[in-house]
């Protein structure tokens, strides 16, 4: 298993290498956000750990960019603010984990195991399910109770984020950036509209109802409880 540690503090930057290296594990090193894009870029690594307060890009401009380009490395981000906004942020730009400065070696190598097996098993799927909903990620398809769903290609985005994400509340201006990759403008309801499209395709005609708006705060995909 390969990992990518993007840190600037050299002492701890080295630290976390020997010891992930000890552990089995292969490990480079970057010390800066420019060069851990880069390197991240070539799609080698199975996780990334990186550090939000970095020089010349900061973590979350690199996972962001990385998202954006449909990188779906695990991330774990390492940061020295307790902050509930910046657990947030990170979350909402595609971060899979992250570990409050200082902490624990041994539970670094606990998330870096999980995630690791998270990812494994992602990788290995070629389908994704939800109740009676399937979407084929090989054949571009997607069935509901057997039945054949035609979708457009952002349709197919876009119910494929939110079943990746099962449970998850996910924000206009996560979705926007996901799908669309661009900026939420509150003035636009292209976000609206295709949840309408998207609703009415995989649940007008179906029970029980998956995707639910939760006002003020996004759309979640997800089998309520009766």
């Amino acid at each position: 298993m390969k990992i990518l540690i993007v840190e600037d503090e050299q002492k701890t930057g080295d630290y976390l290498k020997q010891g992930l290296t000890e552990f089995g594990f292969s490990v480079d090193l970057a010390r800066n956000g420019l060069d851990g894009l880069h390197l991240a870029k070539s799609g080698e690594y199975d996780l990334l750990i990186l550090d939000v307060m970095l020089p010349e890009l900061n973590g979350w401009q690199v996972l962001e960019a990385l998202r954006r380009q449909g990188l779906q490395t695990p991330v774990l981000f390492l940061t020295a603010k307790d902050q509930v906004e910046d657990r947030v942020k990170g979350l909402e730009l595609g971060a899979d984990d992250y570990l409050v400065k200082p902490f624990a070696f041994s539970e670094l190598v606990a998330r870096v195991r999980t995630l690791l097996r998270r990812g494994k098993n992602q990788i290995e799927s070629t389908s994704l399910r939800v109740a009676d909903l399937e979407l084929d990620l090989l054949k571009h398809r997607v069935t509901r109770n057997g039945q054949r769903i035609e979708l457009t290609a952002k349709e197919f985005s876009l119910l494929e984020l939110f079943m990746r994400r099962q449970g998850e509340v996910l924000t206009r201006s996560l979705i926007a950036s996901q799908v669309w990759d661009m900026n939420f403008d509150s003035d636009t309801n292209v976000i609206e509209v295709a949840m309408r499209r998207l609703r009415s395709k995989i649940d007008d005609h179906f029970e029980p109802k998956l995707i639910h708006t939760l006002r003020g705060m996004g759309y979640v995909l997800e089998v309520k409880e009766v």
